[in-house]
């Protein structure tokens, strides 16, 4: 069984110690281009992400150099300046996009890559109800008798936990399915609902498991990555409800997942650069075009992160639970956490990351696009 196990795993240990060795002999030393990379402080898997980019640039025969910064609009301004080079934070929700063009009035910056593909929201309900109830659709909380199995506050209403979700969509929804009278959605302790901090998703979140554990229908609307896709899993745990018809601009195309319309747009994670360095760097461009990192491996990484700020949260006394996430995002950095499990994604997807690096290898000495 053994010597079964080693034969499967050899073809790809050779493959990357061959591709390793074919890169680096490749490299030129001579000139050694350093790559300046920001990425948003406000989310806990942007450094795993960044490493994982940064560990394949490195081996490209770049340096790096990262910065947490801080808003994604000041961020694309650093970038569209020519202070940085590119940035992972950006997702294609309408906010983003605006604030993209915003700082892009004199086009310095280009759009690249699909880092992570296909993030899904919607609402999900727990396994059990759905099957029970036969629920499969959101508009069937128009019934009284279903919505009141998800009240948790008395008052025979459903209640939906956003934790972050955007409030406005909601509410069109809510009125266009007809469930004014039926469902009410909660909001954070703030009273706010269009907040994407950790620190207020997760007590939102935490109830919720907590509902589900005590043998309770559970209604919420989820936005990938998230830890709780790894805490509650899709299709086991819960299940994702169809909407009845899409609004706004959007058509159907847009919000369909698996062949359920879940009444919201499907959002790609992409990278922002600035024109002349990707126009200089052909082989990190292409490298940028060609990783992707799938949702479940991110969505395990925001659990890790979220356990561990538990555990420094039962050990530490004295500080918010949003002043202990930022505490740990620095430690996590500096200890090297964050990197250990890139190298460890690495590792795990080795024979594809390879295949990635070889193709981006052969850009070099490609005369740069001026066009």
């Amino acid at each position: 069984m053994k010597k079964s196990l080693l034969l499967k795993i050899i073809p790809g240990v050779i493959l990357a110690i061959y591709l390793s060795l074919l890169i680096i002999l490749t490299s030129s030393n001579t000139d050694i281009k350093t790559i300046r990379s920001i990425y948003s402080s406000n989310t806990g898997f942007e450094s795993f992400q960044n490493e994982i980019i940064n560990i394949g640039l490195k081996k490209l025969g770049y340096k790096m150099k990262t910065k947490q910064g801080g808003f994604s609009r000041d961020n694309y301004i650093a970038i569209a300046n020519g202070n940085f080079d590119y940035t992972t934070t950006y997702p294609t929700y309408p906010w983003y996009k605006q604030t993209f063009e915003e700082a892009n009035s004199k086009e310095k910056l280009e759009i690249v890559g699909t880092l992570i593909p296909n993030f899904i929201r919607g609402y999900q309900i727990d396994k059990k109800t759905a099957e029970g109830y036969k629920i499969t659709n959101f508009q069937q909380l128009q019934d009284q008798k279903i919505a009141k199995l998800f009240d948790s506050d008395g008052n025979d209403q459903a209640n939906i936990a956003h934790c972050h979700a955007p409030c406005e969509d909601i509410r069109k929804q809510l009125k266009a399915y007809g469930l004014e009278n039926t469902v009410e959605y909660d909001t954070n302790r703030l009273g706010m609902c269009n907040m994407r901090l950790f620190v207020e998703s997760r007590p939102c979140y935490e109830k919720t498991i907590t509902r589900d554990h005590e043998g309770k229908p559970i209604l919420y609307y989820a936005s990938q990555p998230e830890w709780i896709f790894s805490a509650l899993k899709q299709g086991e745990d819960v299940v994702w409800l169809e909407v009845p018809f899409t609004l706004d601009n959007l058509t159907e195309k847009d919000t369909l997942v698996d062949g359920k319309n879940l009444g919201f747009p499907i959002i790609q994670q992409r990278i922002i650069a600035n024109k002349k360095f990707l126009e200089a760097n052909p082989v990190a461009k292409r490298w940028l075009e060609l990783l992707q990192i799938p949702l479940a491996d991110l969505n395990a990484e925001e659990l890790r992160i979220k356990e561990a700020v538990d555990r420094l949260e039962n050990n530490v006394s004295g500080f918010t639970r949003y002043r202990l996430e930022k505490i740990y995002s620095f430690l996590d950095r500096k200890l090297g956490n964050s990197h250990r499990q890139a190298k460890k994604w690495v590792k795990n997807n080795q024979q594809q990351f390879y295949r990635w690096l070889k193709e981006a290898k052969q850009m070099e000495g490609t005369t740069p696009n001026k066009g």
